[in-house]
């Protein structure tokens, strides 16, 4: 090898591995951009489909990039001097680029995939990120802004809907005009109602897709008030799109932006742009929810793990065991100054459980490619997390070399685990009941059987349906979200049965079932008799949703998915939704 080629190998690498970056944003923009088509045709399948392909091409672009590598390069043994230059090499080429940050994280991940944790410092990959994300530039605005002082309140609003490029037409753009325009100025302005001279509307010139709805989102300007609102638009299947609602403030936009729902599909070449003008709408919602929000989880999964270091770092309590009941396939623990919990597969499972750990892990995957309907959490997974020991409490730690020893092992001061979910810490759903006064508890029975419904409308029966597997969101009226996954499976697969009536009146007194029972069989009718051990709470459910109970509930749902019914589920309440027929 001549000395010119050694000089110029840390740039040709460095090329390599961001021409994977810009391959992998490439065919992400592509499924990103083919939702408004989708939405248009209302090919709801379809959308499924992509949302699901988007999250696993990510990994199968690292995996292409790190094959690449090893065709053009010689790259068998690390080289500290070597990578410290293409890592250097690499800052240069992203310094004008759209996406530095997320092709700073693919950097990350194929480094990480080549070599061993011990070179995982900020000499060889981002531990910190370098280039600002501040004042890209791209032909296309993150935002457009509207005067209604100039061009009139309702015209504005028409030319918002407009401008958000649909095809197909709207079924009475009047009517959704007029319904916008009352809403906003009932919610937005002060009595004497009066427009400021910096009046205007600010609006993100991406519309955002998920599942069967359209939204704009943006805010309202008028003097020192900033009003955040998202406008859902659905299709009438019928030719025609048709204005659902208004959602306004940054509570309500940030119930659409919660852990439970799946991702956005929003296409703009400067992503951080549109982070940035959504951190302004929901300060209260972090760049790691923002980010995996519209589709970028792994950059999500790096913003967090930054945060996680710095919160350690300036932090002292300790990594403790979750509060709850023992889980008997994951060992869950938490920092209580911190709003995680983090999970690690047991090494083996005591009866009855009779899940592999594969499957375990299956069953995590189907949940992150799946629709969660605001009723399942979302997970981030890493791989070799080093936690210091020292922050670990003495009975964590007893409980990880006791059941998880084939996941864990000592380096230095740290724990290595080799592989780790993280998902957002939730009051657990038994507890929450046991704390719960009658009107409380009324609230979140009522809640548990939403999300169960609401679940099984999406194709998802959660297997163990006890209180425990189920949390809480947030304080007061929280919603209820499922997030353990271990028994989890597609509605479809269930076998839905009545329990036959007995052949003997000595049936009901044996101490086995007088009826086969396979392994898919459940018995809807049971359930109350095993959920609930308390009469109240019983009864607070049944109160809901004793439909539940009833097997033909369940056949019914199965035959509703089998032809190609997917039940609408709205991250907004009813109460808002626009009047059609005015």
């Amino acid at each position: 090898m001549t000395d010119t080629v050694i000089e110029g190998l840390p740039g040709n690498i460095a090329r390599s591995i961001l021409a994977g970056f810009d391959r992998h944003f490439t065919i992400f923009s592509k499924i990103t951009n083919g939702a408004r088509k989708r939405f248009e045709n209302a090919d709801w399948e379809a959308e499924r489909i992509a949302s699901r392909d988007r999250i696993m091409f990510y990994d199968i672009r690292v995996k292409d990039a790190i094959r690449d590598l090893h065709k053009l390069f010689d790259l068998d043994q690390f080289n500290d001097s070597l990578w410290f230059d293409v890592k250097r090499e690499y800052v240069q080429l992203i310094q004008n680029h759209q996406q530095p940050e997320l092709s700073e994280t693919f950097y990350n991940s194929v480094f990480c995939a080549l070599f061993h944790r011990d070179y995982f410092d900020n000499d060889y990959i981002f531990v910190r990120s370098i280039v600002s994300t501040e004042f890209i530039e791209s032909d296309k605005p993150s935002y457009h802004v509207y005067y209604p002082a100039k061009r009139g309140f309702r015209s504005s609003i028409r030319q918002v809907l407009v401008d958000s490029g649909f095809k197909l037409p709207f079924e009475n753009l009047d009517r959704d005009v007029r319904n916008i325009t009352q809403a906003l100025i009932r919610e937005t302005f002060d009595r004497p109602r009066r427009a400021h001279l910096n009046f205007q509307f600010q609006v993100i010139s991406s519309v955002f897709y998920r599942n069967k709805a359209a939204y704009i989102i943006g805010k309202c300007i008028n003097a020192d008030k900033e009003i955040p609102f998202a406008i859902p638009i659905l299709n009438d299947e019928q030719g025609y799109l048709y204005v659902d609602a208004i959602l306004i403030g940054s509570r309500r936009l940030s119930r659409l932006f919660e852990f439970s729902y799946v991702y956005f599909m929003v296409d703009h070449p400067v992503p951080s742009s549109i982070v940035s003008f959504l951190r302004e709408l929901m300060p209260s919602r972090s760049k790691v929810d923002l980010y995996s929000a519209i589709g970028l989880h792994k950059q999500g999964k790096t913003v967090f793990y930054r945060d996680f270091l710095h919160h350690l770092k300036y932090s002292e309590d300790e990594l403790i065991l979750a509060p709850g009941i023992k889980g008997m396939v994951m060992a869950v623990f938490t920092l209580p100054s911190y709003p995680y919990v983090f999970k690690v597969i047991r090494d083996y499972f005591p009866p009855p459980k009779k899940v592999t750990r594969q499957q375990v892990l299956n069953k995590y995957h189907l949940v992150k490619q799946h629709d969660r309907v605001g009723r399942m959490s979302d997970i981030l997974e890493y791989s070799h997390v080093a936690l210091p020991l020292k922050r670990f409490a003495p009975d964590l730690l007893d409980d990880l070399y006791d059941t998880c020893a084939n996941s864990i092992s000592e380096e230095g001061d740290y724990l290595v685990i080799k592989h780790l979910f993280i998902e957002r810490r939730m009051t657990p759903l038994n507890i929450a009941v046991k704390r719960a006064d009658d009107t409380y508890l009324d609230h979140l029975m009522r809640a548990y059987g939403r999300a169960i419904k609401e679940l099984a409308g999406a194709n998802i029966f959660p297997g163990d349906l006890l209180l425990k597997n189920f949390g809480v969101t947030g304080q007061g009226q929280g919603r209820v979200v499922f997030y353990d996954y271990d028994e989890i499976c597609y509605l479809t697969e269930c076998n839905f049965r009545k329990i036959p009536q007995p052949r003997y009146p000595e049936d009901e007194m044996a101490a086995e079932p007088w009826y086969s029972i396979d392994a898919m069989d459940v018995f809807p009718e049971q359930f109350a008799t095993f959920l609930f051990v308390e009469d109240r709470t019983r009864k607070a459910f049944l109160k809901y949703h004793s439909d539940l109970l009833n097997a033909d509930f369940w056949v019914q749902k199965q035959k509703n998915i089998k032809a190609g019914i997917y039940e609408d589920v709205f991250p907004y309440p009813q109460k808002i939704r626009f009047n059609r027929s005015g």
